[in-house]
């Protein structure tokens, strides 16, 4: 997962105009495209979620009462991270463009 993190550095987290015509260029689909890039977004977004609750269980006390709370400076600055990085939608279309992503049909795709 911290390729992951090391990958997305220097990626822009701003929504930009992208060219459908190369996007659509593998598939020949603008469906099955967006499809490919959603997919890879959920597991981006399952698994970096995954990693933020392992890294912040750290942390977890359990007290009696609510009032008890406490704030970790070391827990807030995890939690900002994870903010500032890119939405897994970006990550997993940036992923896409440079044929990072490997996708196939389960069966034979029919022509219409």
């Amino acid at each position: 997962m911290s390729d992951i993190k090391n990958k997305v550095q220097g990626l822009d987290p701003n929504v930009q105009a992208r060219d459908m015509v190369e996007l659509v260029s593998q598939t020949d689909n603008v469906y099955e495209t967006l499809v490919i890039i959603t997919k890879r977004a959920r597991q981006l977004s399952v698994d970096l979620k995954h990693e933020l609750h392992q890294k912040l269980e750290e942390f977890a006390t359990t007290t009696d009462t609510i009032e008890e709370i406490t704030e970790n400076k070391e827990q807030i600055e995890i939690s900002k991270f994870y903010e500032r990085l890119p939405n897994p939608v970006i990550i997993a279309l940036d992923e896409y463009q440079k044929g990072e992503i490997h996708h196939h049909y389960t069966t034979e795709k029919k022509p219409l």
